[in-house]
């Protein structure tokens, strides 16, 4: 069964000569707009760069499965056993404000503790912590740091762009697809485009889905042991089939994700299912090309764990702020699960910048908790 899993190699990457200079201007946007966001953010304080808005921060547990094959048995997931966990659900806007403002795209960023071995981050290697930070789409809408230069600066001004109604939205269109025009022709972002209106195109505007129903994923590509992965956070059906409060509509009121999760973890506990997708065919699941969605059929996503979310209560101010003093990052993970590709690298520095600037601007202490109760008290 192994034969037919890509096994990882340091050659699956294709090492791009400008990374290094592209990956430092990206941080210096990134820290400007942190910087920024104190005044122009509406809050007060220094907002993330992306997902700037969180939902609840909630409490949970990662069990890892028992008797799993041997090719998803890889890495952390080789050895059964149930891991206090931490949730983040946010919204995917680097803006905040009301939720009809921000669109549809949510973010499930995940936290388990008690995990042995060194993270791949220099500065916090013996945390004890892993970290997902997903999206509920399975594609992203950027293939190079180069890329996304010119899609990072168009995302932060979106609100102006389309505030202009018809022809601002054109100007955006268009400077996305050519660079701002520092593209030439044949090498026009159509492929990120197509991407990025596959991630926007959304239910109508008076329904969105209870974040507790949407799946969410690595979108890029992890190290998975001796393999190669995209990793899916996904509901589990008879937890998804008890949800009460399923189609929101985001113009009832300025806030609707949030109190509907609030409502439905006082109500009844969750369940997600953590589940593995193994690379087969390096071509058709690339690693580097993140607008393409790995197909189903040739691999499909297999359960290797289960995420419960026990009944509890996240109402309340602190809960947000609680929430809003940690820091996720898809790169604070064992070498065995390290992400992979252009994308995925640049993330590595980024966020850690990103987050170090953010907490310094808030006057917040950044320190790695090492449990929930650390972070939440103790469970009632």
């Amino acid at each position: 069964m192994a034969a037919q899993f890509v096994p990882y190699a340091p050659d699956v990457e294709v090492q791009d000569p400008d990374f290094d200079r592209h990956v430092q201007t990206v941080i210096e946007k990134t820290e400007n707009y942190i910087a920024d966001s104190v005044q122009a953010g509406g809050t007060g304080q220094a907002l993330r760069d992306a997902h700037a808005k969180g939902y609840g921060l909630v409490r949970g547990t990662v069990e890892i499965l028992d008797g799993l094959p041997p090719e998803y048995a890889q890495g952390i997931y080789a050895t059964p056993g149930t891991h206090d966990a931490l949730i983040r659900f946010s919204n995917g806007s680097p803006h905040a404000g009301a939720d009809a403002r921000l669109g549809a795209a949510t973010g499930l960023a995940l936290k388990m503790f008690g995990i042995p071995g060194p993270t791949l981050l220099e500065d916090e290697p013996d945390t004890g912590t892993f970290d997902y930070a997903n999206i509920n789409g399975p594609i992203f809408f950027c293939n190079t740091v180069e890329h996304y230069l010119f899609i990072q600066e168009l995302f932060l001004n979106a609100p102006a762009y389309f505030s202009q109604g018809r022809p601002g939205a054109h100007r955006f269109y268009t400077e996305f697809v050519t660079g701002k025009g520092t593209l030439d022709q044949d090498n026009w972002a159509w492929d990120e485009f197509l991407a990025f209106l596959r991630l926007a195109k959304t239910p109508p505007a008076n329904v969105l889905l209870n974040v507790l129903l949407s799946s969410y994923w690595t979108m890029g590509a992890v190290r998975h042991g001796d393999y190669i992965a995209k990793v899916r956070i996904t509901p589990d059906p008879d937890s998804a089939a008890k949800v009460v409060r399923r189609d929101i509509d985001p113009t009832s009121a300025a806030e609707v994700f949030r109190p509907a999760l609030e409502a439905e973890l006082q109500e009844r506990p969750y369940a997600f299912d953590i589940q593995v997708q193994l690379c087969t065919d390096l071509a058709r699941m690339p690693v580097e090309d993140t607008t393409v969605e790995w197909p189903e059929q040739l691999s499909p996503s297999v359960t290797v764990a289960k995420l419960r979310l026990p009944q509890q209560d996240i109402s309340g101010p602190e809960n947000l702020e609680r929430m809003d003093s940690l820091s996720f990052t898809p790169w604070r993970v064992t070498a065995e699960h390290a992400p992979l590709g252009n994308i995925m690298r640049a993330r590595k520095e980024v966020y850690r910048r990103s987050s170090i600037v953010r907490h310094k601007l808030n006057q917040q202490p950044r320190t790695e908790p090492r449990s929930a109760d650390e972070v939440l008290g103790p469970a009632q």
